[in-house]
């Protein structure tokens, strides 16, 4: 047993990422924010730079500005660095961004460290807004330790298990309605080479917390390990956490995709929509992309829970939401943006502009009643919805955890030490180590971070 007497001092870590969660290939795009901050009838506002962030910023100046008159000056950059420079920002307290996407990781690391402006104030004076529509699991997720609220999301996801209805058929195979690992893992090995160039399964192998770590974390909870105990002892180690991580190892390696070491959520997508791949396991996200008007996928594929082992549920919890920053000196046009961004009204203006299947859904449940969004998302939005709702942040596996998070563990150390983990597992996928050199690494690496916990 570990000597627990021994602490040390804390050190105050940034959350900067090293992985893309749901970043499509797509280059950055830089418009306009600069100096100190904002000023005057002006906002700058910090973007990731995926579809649903592209489309508002197109949408913002016709419709936001036009109506209130508040021009909003947008960076839109790649997962990385987005997190990276929101973090120095933020953490700095500089105040050249008024806005900035954050997930449901870093807003209470945000919130605790005093960074954030908490929005109940705003919240209670805005009643169009209808906070009570936003889905629970979204806004305790969004909640500090304090009890108050500091984030509203854009959209919300889970994960979900992705597959061709017409492969699946032809081979004379049926997709149980939840299915196990296990199964899914004989089906790979039936449907792989079902139709020339097409794999069994396409699951992310590039290295990031955000990346590998997280689709990987949700196997290991349903098979029974955990990183830690909720005394902070890392089990990465342990008979459950191997287990889980040869099982998703090996399904990749034997029935996975082409370069699965560097394949990621937009490497993944690509594949189910070309026809290279018969299943994929990831986010809910991905489905308005193959459902869409032009998709070569639209109508084939089917959609069911995730896999679960030893729980009854295994999908994530993630949202992309608005975080406003303390140091903002435009907070209430900060405020009104957020509101705009993340409301009944954008949802409609996208249905009616783009399509309902791209609406940024997953927070509001009034979206899942829109007879339009229920017409045009049919293959998915139940089952979405669904998962959003049983996930379990506080309680995702089969034993007590010291920290929220069901894809991620909810404390700034993880961002290095997930992504370094990935780092040894992609290795372990691309055939340069064995699972077991990969976890003796990493158990040494959750070692560390441990030691700072001890005794809390």
């Amino acid at each position: 047993m570990r000597n627990r007497s021994r602490k040390r001092p804390r050190t105050p870590l940034i959350a900067v990422a090293a992985g893309t969660l749901l970043v499509p290939l797509l280059s950055g795009c830089w418009t306009g924010a600069g100096g100190a901050g904002s000023g005057g009838d002006s906002l700058n506002v910090l973007m990731v730079n995926n579809p649903q962030m592209v489309e508002l910023q197109k949408l913002t100046a016709k419709h936001f500005t036009k109506e209130t008159g508040i021009k909003v000056n947008f960076t839109v950059l790649p997962e990385n660095d987005v997190r990276d420079k929101i973090s120095q920002d933020f953490a700095n307290q500089a105040g050249q961004y008024d806005v900035a996407t954050l997930s449901n990781y870093e807003i209470p690391i945000y919130a605790k460290n005093g960074w954030l402006h908490d929005l109940d104030g705003y919240v209670a004076k805005d009643a169009k807004f209808d906070q009570k529509d936003i889905l629970a699991p979204m806004r305790e997720s969004l909640t500090g330790e304090d009890g108050k609220l500091y984030g509203e999301p854009f959209y919300g996801e889970s994960s979900m298990l992705m597959y061709r209805k017409d492969v699946f058929e032809k081979a004379g195979l049926s997709m149980p309605a939840r299915p196990t690992w296990r199964q899914v893992a004989a089906l790979a090995a039936k449907v792989d080479g079902a139709t020339p160039g097409m794999k069994g399964i396409c699951l992310r192998g590039l290295p990031g917390w955000g990346e590998l770590a997280a689709p990987l974390t949700t196997v290991v909870n349903t098979f029974g390990g955990t990183w830690f105990d909720r005394d902070w002892t890392a089990h990465l180690d342990s008979p459950e956490f191997k287990e889980a991580t040869k099982f998703y190892v090996d399904l990749v390696r034997e029935h996975g995709e082409s370069g699965a070491a560097q394949s990621g959520f937009a490497e993944c997508l690509n594949n189910l929509t070309q026809g290279k791949t018969a299943m994929w396991y990831d986010a809910t996200s991905g489905a308005g992309s193959l459902e869409a008007a032009k998709s070569p996928v639209k109508g084939k594929i089917g959609y069911v829970p995730a896999p679960v082992e030893r729980t009854k549920s295994s999908g994530w919890l993630y949202t992309w939401a608005f975080g406003l920053q303390k140091a903002s000196r435009n907070a209430d046009k900060g405020w009104r943006f957020i509101s705009w961004a993340a409301s009944k009204e954008y949802e409609e203006l996208v249905g009616e502009r783009v399509g309902w299947a791209d609406v940024p859904a997953g927070k509001r449940a009034s979206t899942y009643e829109r007879p339009e969004y229920r017409e045009e998302a049919a293959a998915f939005q139940d089952v979405t919805r669904a998962a959003i709702e049983d996930a379990k942040p506080r309680d995702p596996g089969v034993q007590p955890r010291p920290a929220p998070g069901i894809q991620f563990v909810g404390i700034p150390e993880f961002t290095d030490l997930g992504t370094k983990v990935s780092q040894e597992i992609s290795a372990a996928i691309a055939g340069r180590q064995s699972v077991d050199a990969a976890l003796d690494t990493s158990q040494k690496l959750a070692d560390e971070v441990a030691k700072e916990y001890e005794g809390r």
